[in-house]
């Protein structure tokens, strides 16, 4: 499968059966945008080139259900080369040999992927990552590398030995034949695989939070300590692959300063070169050559995403795709040949963009909008901001206002989720969404937040509802005291860790907020952290020393059972009263506005009892909540009806608590 950068409807008349609640903030003059066009499916997305160019595939709806789609370039009309009936094809790529496509598919969002691969003529997709009838658990695939020299091929990572452990198989795309060729270990975070597609390294976690990178001179023999990274640098750092000549490697390194920088490393000498800096903000992404394996490009998102070119071979191409449309752009694909690009733009205030880009003639071919149905309607600017946290941190964010804008009024503070995580300029349905209906939408990136570089991302950790919560509390504050919001009319609405943040917010600061919307988000942090996947064993030590650590018997390896409390020692009662605190199914009393919570069933990474446990806790104190729970949903909201539906039920409950209007 080709490598892509690094560190990855129908339109609804509004003639009738159209409802609008009074807002004095947006007139009704404004047009509302019906939700199918916010949030159902995309027309079409995730266009990618074949490697010799001569085929297009792109992601649209088949029978209302997202599927791979196929044309040859310059011939004839696309035709579905994927049929899926249920959850949809998302993430899909190129097989080297051209012939193949490969995705991934999981079951009603259970992130436990499989491997499929279709052939360019279409027919039945095989699935290459099959049930095994000696392996009792549900195991997950990755795909780790593929290369154009070997293009039949794919090293991928499996769990099937082991559910806490991925190990490294050998698998022929045509044949389907698979093969272990390295065990790993629970404490392997990923591994490192050269451009001959021979396992050369691993990354592993530390008892403390940090990380070792280890190699090898060849895909045989021992390994050895190569790198290592601190836990205030774990996270703000990483290899992201060799040189071309495999004697090098290119990695992101905060050591010795606060933010990720790009690094080249040469692996005889022990030297290494700057190539990308900056004394704030970590590199984003990295624009690579699709055979040489150079560095071309290095892209910063600061208040928005900024390439600097480091290649002069590519200059040109960056300048005139940058003066062809406003925005920001990345490269999303390349041929193997380098002769043809696919090229992105994001935009606040209207559709996703994509063309193709031709290097010999300098051509730019607009190819499709990912919403049409966005062109012409009444979409917002997303502005950012600044603001002093109450201990002196800068915090910066986004406001989406509505038009015909007067405020204050009545506000919506979206909370990302991650938290390890950055809100970033561009379009983005839920701030139209709400500014349509009515309501300011700020989103801030508060401490903890990624790309800030390290100091800011390392001031969150142990802070879930401490000064994380404060930065979102002064976000509001600062929203009143700028004439914004209405300090009486504020709802907190988020997912995963924004979920968790809503219900932080609702019960540590419950005079602040009118209500919440809460999305997959963990209630219990000690419930929560003694539930997540089991293939997450490498990134517990990371979850231990940025959220909270869970009491465990030792087994000899990176962790045991959860422990009995009457086991506990004094302090590890002492740790479980700090998440305790830090929990707001604790705080539960102090709840006084109405809530919206929503939750997928099959959730992997928050399990479906985080949301019950507060429900019913809030239920039995008399409280008013509606919860709605998706059967065939995991982490978020992937089909279309139940997306709507939610979305349905938001507007309505926003309607009746902030005034806004919505669509019937």
């Amino acid at each position: 499968m080709k490598k892509r950068t690094i560190l990855g409807g129908i339109f609804l008349l509004l003639f009738a059966g159209l409802l609008i609640m009074s807002c004095a903030p947006t007139k009704e003059s404004v047009k509302i945008i019906p939700r199918d066009v916010l949030f159902g499916n995309p027309d079409k997305v995730s266009p990618q080139l074949s490697p010799d160019g001569s085929y297009l595939t792109y992601v649209a709806p088949y029978e209302g259900v997202l599927n791979v789609w196929i044309q040859k370039v310059g011939e004839g009309e696309a035709v579905p080369l994927t049929k899926d009936q249920g959850r949809g094809v998302r993430r899909y790529g190129w097989a080297y040999n051209g012939e193949q496509i490969i995705y991934l598919q999981d079951q009603d969002g259970d992130e436990n992927w499989r491997i499929y691969t279709v052939g360019v003529e279409g027919g039945e997709p095989t699935l290459l990552t099959p049930d095994d009838p000696d392996v009792k658990h549900k195991f997950q695939a990755q795909i780790l590398k593929s290369i154009p020299e070997k293009p039949d091929e794919l090293l991928i990572g499996l769990n099937k030995r082991n559910e806490r452990i991925h190990d490294v198989y050998h698998l022929n795309l045509k044949t389907g034949k698979m093969k272990m060729v390295e065990e790993g270990d629970p404490a392997v975070l990923g591994w490192q695989i050269d451009h001959t597609m021979t396992i050369r390294g691993y990354t592993r976690a530390n008892p403390d939070g940090g990380q070792t990178f280890l190699i090898r001179d060849t895909g045989k023999g021992s390994y050895r300590e190569l790198i290592t990274w601190s836990g205030d640098d774990m996270m703000t750092s990483g290899v992201i692959t060799f040189r071309d000549d495999n004697k090098g490697l290119f990695i992101i390194d905060s050591r010795d300063r606060n933010a990720g920088a790009l690094i080249e490393y040469d692996l005889k000498t022990g030297k290494s070169k700057e190539i990308a800096a900056d004394d704030m903000y970590d590199v984003s992404s990295v624009e690579m050559h699709p055979t040489d394996h150079t560095v071309q490009a290095v892209a910063f998102v600061r208040a928005k995403r900024e390439w600097e070119v480091i290649d002069p071979a590519i200059q040109t191409d960056f300048d005139k795709i940058q003066k062809m449309n406003p925005g920001e752009f990345s490269v999303i694909d390349r041929t193997l040949d380098d002769k043809h690009w696919l090229v992105v733009y994001d935009q606040d205030n209207g559709p996703v963009k994509y063309y193709a880009y031709d290097r010999e003639s300098g051509d730019m071919t607009f190819m499709f909008n990912h919403r049409e149905d966005l062109v012409g309607q009444p979409l917002v600017e997303m502005k950012p901001i600044s603001f002093q946290s109450r201990d002196g941190m800068t915090i910066h964010g986004y406001l989406s206002l509505p038009k015909d804008w007067q405020g204050p009024g009545p506000m919506v503070l979206n909370v990302h989720g991650g938290p390890w995580y950055r809100v970033s300029w561009g379009y983005d349905s839920e701030a139209q969404f709400f500014a349509n209906r009515g309501y300011a939408c700020l989103q801030v990136n508060f401490r903890g937040s990624t790309g800030y570089g390290k100091n800011f991302l390392n001031a969150g950790d142990r802070e879930w509802g401490g000064t994380m919560q404060n930065d979102l509390t002064d976000a509001v504050k600062w929203a009143v005291e700028q004439g914004i919001a209405d300090e009486d009319n504020v709802v907190i609405y988020g997912g995963s860790y924004g979920g968790y943040a809503t219900l932080a917010g609702v019960t540590f600061t419950p005079d602040l907020y009118k209500a919440g919307v809460s999305i997959v988000g963990p209630s219990n942090l000690e419930t929560f952290l003694n539930t997540i996947p089991p293939y997450w064993e490498s990134f517990r030590k990371v979850m231990d020393e940025r959220v909270g650590e869970i009491p465990r018997y030792d087994s000899g390896q990176m962790m045991g059972m959860p422990k009995k409390p009457e086991d506990f020692t004094p302090e590890e009662k002492k740790e479980i009263e700090f998440l305790h605190s830090r929990s707001p199914l604790y705080h539960v009393d102090e709840v006084k506005v109405p809530m919206l919570i929503a939750q997928g069933a099959n959730d992997p990474r928050v399990n479906q009892a985080e949301s019950d446990q507060f429900v019913e806790a809030m239920k039995a104190k008399g409280l008013d909540v509606e919860y709605v729970v998706y059967p065939d949903e995991g982490h978020g909201f992937a089909r279309p009806e139940n997306r709507l539906d939610f979305y349905a039920k938001t507007e309505k409950f926003l309607a009746k608590h902030l005034g806004g209007r919505y669509e019937e």
